[in-house]
């Protein structure tokens, strides 16, 4: 895969056929089938705006209403790690209307969050996998931290001396190096902030010791040379950060963590409905604008799986951060 060259991926996923669903995107573009909804539709957005949730929702919606042939309004609904606007959907009317864009943190958001009002399995369906993305664990480039083993000494060396950021409490960055920090056997001081932002901020200016982020948090600070990437969670390095080795290289065999991009509609939405709105959106994700700044900006792996894809591995996300959580006794802010 690394000898293709981005112009062929790219071109590859705006020309491939849309084999998830079977359906081909442009099929009655501006009619009413399948008893799609009148009137306007809602994506949802449980996050602030200017997040990658966000951006994502953005990047598709002009594309998304010519091809639906309505209007698409993205609601960014915060609050509680994207819980508050993923109850909004999961109480919705199954009926095509609205729609739920997640993150990863939706897959641990069950085991970090007391009395969440819904049942994230039973609750909504799974429309489309987008993609994934590597965490990094980077530090200010002053810093001695050149390696994991690095990290791994100081931190026995002087344990509880050595702090990592993360963008917040119970969120997969968190429960990534908890998981890490039991594997090797060391105490690293968790300190959570409210957003990326802000987490890097310190971590350049030297405040904690290690940051661990998205790449596309990462990577813009890790090119001009603020920070050092130490290690990514990927079960192989991106070609961004070619020079940065995987956890699994540095002595941890399996060990992988990622972000990632879901679409979800209300349980009981029906399967000509969602079928359609996934396929479209996917032809939306494969344009090569859309794809180009997904891969490169955001730096997304794009995987574009149908339903069934995305069931299984939020399924998989959720056992084993839940098994972080409850071990840990982690819960988010």
């Amino acid at each position: 895969m690394r000898t293709l060259t981005r112009r062929f991926v790219l071109l590859a996923a705006v020309t491939a056929p849309l084999g998830a669903y079977g359906v081909h995107a442009q099929s009655n573009p501006q009619g009413n089938p399948l008893g799609w909804p009148a009137g306007t539709i809602k994506l949802i957005v449980p996050y602030p705006p200017g997040g990658s949730t966000d951006v994502i929702a953005r990047l598709v919606q002009p594309c998304l209403q010519q091809r639906l042939g309505t209007t698409v309004i993205i609601e960014n609904r915060a609050g509680a790690s994207g819980s508050v606007g993923t109850a909004t959907v999961a109480k919705s009317p199954p009926d095509g209307g609205t729609w739920l864009l997640v993150f990863d943190n939706h897959a641990a958001n069950p085991f970090v969050l007391p009395d969440l009002p819904y049942d994230t399995e039973k609750d909504l369906d799974p429309v489309l996998f987008i993609g994934t993305a590597p965490y990094v664990v980077s530090t200010q480039a002053q810093k001695p931290f050149k390696s994991l083993a690095d990290v791994i000494a100081a931190a026995k060396a002087k344990p509880g001396a050595v702090s990592y950021a993360s963008v917040g409490s119970g969120s997969v960055g968190h429960l990534a190096m908890a998981l890490l920090s039991k594997q090797a056997g060391v105490q690293l001081v968790h300190v959570p902030y409210r957003g990326g932002g802000p987490a890097m901020n310190d971590a350049v200016a030297g405040h904690v010791d290690l940051l661990v982020g998205s790449t596309a948090l990462s990577i813009p600070q890790i090119q001009v040379g603020t920070i050092r990437g130490v290690v990514q969670t990927g079960k192989a390095r991106t070609q961004t950060l070619g020079a940065v080795p995987t956890v699994a290289e540095s002595g941890f065999p399996g060990f992988e963590a990622y972000a990632w991009w879901g679409v979800f509609a209300p349980a009981g939405t029906p399967r000509a409905i969602a079928g359609r709105f996934g396929a479209e959106l996917t032809a939306c994700v494969r344009e090569e604008r859309v794809a180009r700044q997904l891969t490169d900006t955001q730096q997304v792996s794009l995987v574009l799986g149908g339903p069934e894809e995305l069931r299984k591995f939020v399924g998989e996300q959720m056992r084993v951060w839940g098994a972080v959580a409850r071990e840990q006794g982690i819960k988010a802010d």
